[in-house]
């Protein structure tokens, strides 16, 4: 191999971790919000969920008292989102995450 394979090949690998890092794994996150009490809640905790940079989709249901987060782990994580519930009233935490 010359030189100028090997450059090529070591700055296209460097490129390509660097380009990796800078995007993130998509992720789901179950989160239990117990003290959601009526039927509006939910829009509250939604509303606050999808504030948080990186959050792709929130579905939040009153009957399991669960908010189903999917978002991009590199913008945000659930200690982010748990604080986006607690800062809107509705304290929560991880059931399950994938």
């Amino acid at each position: 191999m010359n030189i100028r394979t090997f450059l090529t090949a070591a700055l296209f690998g460097i490129g390509t971790l660097l380009g990796s890092a800078a995007y993130g794994a998509t992720k789901t996150v179950t989160l239990d919000v117990p003290g959601m009490t009526c039927s509006l809640c939910p829009i509250t905790v939604k509303k606050a969920l999808m504030k948080v940079p990186g959050v792709a989709s929130a579905e939040v249901s009153f009957e399991s008292k669960q908010a189903v987060v999917t978002y991009d782990d590199a913008k945000t994580g659930p200690e982010e989102l748990m604080q986006a519930t607690r800062n809107a009233g509705f304290p929560s935490m991880v059931r399950e995450i994938k």
